[in-house]
């Protein structure tokens, strides 16, 4: 797990490549409840690379804000590839972003299965129009699964930020 001012240090390393690049970032949060937002919104001069947020911990506000489909939830649940990836899709086309993060996953202590364990927490990025997605296991207690989903969603999208050609 990343300490908290590792987690600070790693929203202000994306917040300087969006400023760079002159792009947006938007999330859809659920399990996280806001807290990449926080940590983006925690530097200062943010408003230059984020507009808004969207934290969906319902599947009804997932439906509403994002465009989920019902079909999409009921078939495969809100803990799902399919599921971050409509969410990522809807944040981005509601905030005009050309990055999208979203999470969805299960930070316990209760709400596990055998098929979903607590810790298991999905996670889909949207950059200019690519999608991609990746599953993630994390341990600990609530908090600690929150910050590692958080840490992973500001690592990740660094390392996608990085990757693209100047």
């Amino acid at each position: 797990m990343v300490p908290a001012t590792d987690t600070q240090q790693l929203a202000a390393e994306l917040g300087a490549l969006l400023s760079r690049k002159k792009w947006f970032v938007t999330t859809a949060e659920s399990c996280t409840g806001g807290g990449i937002a926080y940590y983006l919104t925690a530097i200062a001069g943010s408003s230059a690379y984020l507009d808004r947020s969207f934290v969906t911990y319902s599947n009804k506000a997932k439906q509403q804000l994002l465009g989920v489909r019902s079909a999409t939830l009921l078939q495969f649940g809100a803990v799902s590839d399919e599921t971050v990836k409509e969410m990522a899709v809807g944040a981005a086309n509601a905030a005009n972003a050309q990055l999208a993060i979203a999470v969805s996953g299960i930070a316990g202590p209760g709400g596990g299965s055998a098929a979903k364990p607590v810790g298991t927490v999905w996670f889909s990025f949207w950059l200019n129009g690519q999608l991609s997605s990746q599953l993630q296991q994390f341990t600990g207690d609530r908090e600690q699964v929150r910050q590692q989903a958080i840490d992973f969603a500001l690592q990740h999208s660094i390392l996608l930020l990085t990757a693209l050609p100047n």
